[in-house]
């Protein structure tokens, strides 16, 4: 047995590895494989990046390989490392026409911290813009490869790709465990059937684990029954039992999937065994409300959200309300994609095209002194671009911890506060590198910080969906900016319009918008000065009135292409 992932950069070719690897083995018909076979789920094809982990069983010359195909993208971290905790090697793929970039960097220190045996091997040597050279010099001045050790495949043609196959039965190890010990299986995923409840992936690390078995999740001590055992091809196949080292699926009968969590060890009823290390519940980083464009909406609305959290228990749903967008949910995500993914399944699966608020972080409470959350920013970036890019990461209350220079490349590392991720950090990034930076981040720790709350205010009317909490040192800047910005977008209407933008009372930017005026004398074309006066008069009073009565009315559409508009 060899168990192994595919880690790499985001749009690094592992799916289409992968799919040369089932060719190669048999394990998919040619005539049945399409490309990324592995990524089933709809989003994931359309975007062309893996959003789900998927494994596989594959026979081949007398071994069994079992591969796990593991998502790119920043957000899904800690499902990468718990795929990596599964395996006992990991191939380390790079594209030849981009070279080493962040999450290269990152996906190989969690490989490493696993003391996973690593294989590299560069990608896309086929194509014209493959700068080969480089690439394999990034690899040995990055991670102190030899260039013996790497590999140069093209996944899409197939070039070389059996030689890294046969380099996974010769270079990585076999599984370790004791057969006789009593059963401990690590959880690295788990998915949700509509009739046999929550199935959970597995790697079965000591003892073997048995069809019709009682077992016990460690961290939750809840018992089952294992009504069914079996292995991925990638489709299930049952199979009586999983031995040692075998990578297959349980099915529980659970019927909530936050029961089973990824990293918990599941063992069997009475045994007494020790927890596998690296076990930690995922927290949401980023919140969004998430409402319906249509109150009437809002039961299918909490429906969908249900249905998708029965899949994905990353997900954190409670109620929330809102003066002026009504009854909605505030629901917690692993980042800015996993939100994006999860507003496409609502809107494709659910049926539904639901409206997400600002997006905000969680803060904590410590000492009456309000703490939020850090990162550690790992920027890769050509060296011409250094100084931009270090002036941007200063901007944004960066710390610059270490810099690393590799060629005409370097690697920046820096602590800065996870909300200026979600307020533009990485298109930021973008704009000042030309598009040619790339990023990684990982939470560390939670600090003190010094905010305020910005308070919105049409007419003296809160608008309470556009407050959030700002740093204190910034919030004449942000108030001038969301003025601004609401004056632009905002309609104009009979009577006059007063946005404010305070702080404790205190208004901090100001910004009008000028009622319409009716030109009263328009069909008046001539006569008596004083009739004229006496019309103007009557429409002064009547906007004075206005002034005074008019109610904000902010109907929802209008809110609701507001927002996006102050997202953008």
């Amino acid at each position: 047995i060899r168990n192994f992932a595919i880690v790499a950069h985001v749009d690094h070719g592992k799916s289409t590895l992968a799919d040369r690897f089932l060719e190669i083995t048999n394990t998919v018909p040619k005539e049945k494989l399409k490309e990324q076979f592995l990524d089933q789920n709809p989003i994931s094809r359309e975007r062309g990046i893996t959003i789900k982990l998927a494994p596989v069983r594959m026979e081949y010359k007398g071994y069994t390989l079992n591969l796990i195909d593991t998502p790119g993208h920043m957000d899904f971290s800690y499902e990468v490392s718990r795929t990596l905790a599964a395996c006992e090697g990991a191939i380390l793929l790079v594209d030849a026409t981009s070279g080493v970039q962040a999450q290269t960097v990152a996906h190989f220190n969690a490989a490493k911290s696993e003391n996973l045996k690593i294989i590299p091997a560069i990608n896309k040597i086929d194509l014209e813009s493959a700068n080969i050279e480089k690439t394999e010099k990034e690899l040995t001045e990055f991670f102190g490869f030899s260039k013996d050790e790497i590999y140069y495949v093209s996944a899409k043609t197939g070039k070389n790709v059996e030689e890294l196959l046969l380099a996974i039965i010769t270079k990585l190890p076999y599984p370790k465990g004791d057969e006789e010990k009593p059963l401990r299986a690590l959880i690295f995923d788990a998915v949700f059937d509509l009739h046999r409840g929550v199935i959970a992936f597995v790697r079965v690390v000591d003892g073997k684990m048995r069809k019709g078995e009682k077992v016990r999740f460690l961290s939750s001590n809840l018992k089952t029954e294992a009504s069914e055992t079996g292995y991925f091809s990638p489709f299930l196949v049952p199979k009586e039992e999983l031995s040692t080292g075998e990578i297959g699926y349980v099915v529980t009968g659970i019927k909530d999937i936050r029961l089973c969590r990824v990293g918990d060890t599941i063992a069997t009823e009475n045994d007494t065994v020790s927890q596998l290390p690296g076990y930690s519940t995922p927290k949401p980083l980023v919140f969004f409300g998430v409402y319906p464009r249509d109150q009437k909406d809002l039961v299918h609305l909490k429906e969908a959200l249900n249905k998708l959290s029965l899949n994905d228990a990353s997900l954190s749903i409670s109620s929330e309300q809102s003066a002026f967008l009504g009854t909605g949910f505030k629901v917690g995500f692993l980042g800015l994609l996993h939100a994006d993914i999860v507003r496409e399944r609502l809107i494709q699966e659910g049926g539904i095209e639901p409206v997400l608020t600002m997006p905000r972080v969680l803060y904590e409470k410590e000492n009456g002194e309000i703490l939020e959350p850090y990162m550690n920013l790992i920027v890769y970036v050509p060296s011409q671009y250094l100084g931009s890019v270090m002036t941007l990461c200063q901007q944004k209350k960066g710390i610059l911890k270490n810099v690393e220079y590799h060629d005409k490349n370097a690697v920046l590392i820096y602590e800065m506060p996870y909300s200026m991720f979600i307020r533009g950090l990485s298109s930021e990034l973008k704009t000042v590198s030309s598009g040619f930076s790339s990023i990684d981040y990982e939470i560390t720790d939670y600090r003190k910080a010094d905010l305020v709350n910005l308070e919105i205010a049409i007419n003296e009317t809160p608008i309470d969906v556009l407050s959030e909490l700002v740093y204190k040192d910034e919030s004449y800047q942000d108030a001038k900016e969301k003025t601004e910005k609401l004056k632009e977008v905002l309609p104009r209407k009979q009577f006059r319009q007063v946005i404010q933008a305070k702080v404790g009372g205190k208004i901090l930017s100001r910004s009008e918008i000028p009622p319409f005026r009716k030109d009263v004398l328009a069909k008046m074309s001539g006569g008596d000065r004083t009739r004229k006066d006496k019309l103007l008069q009557k429409q002064r009073k009547g906007k004075t009135r206005m002034n005074t009565f008019g109610r904000v009315d902010l109907p929802p559409q209008a809110l609701f292409s507001l927002i996006s508009d102050l997202k953008s």
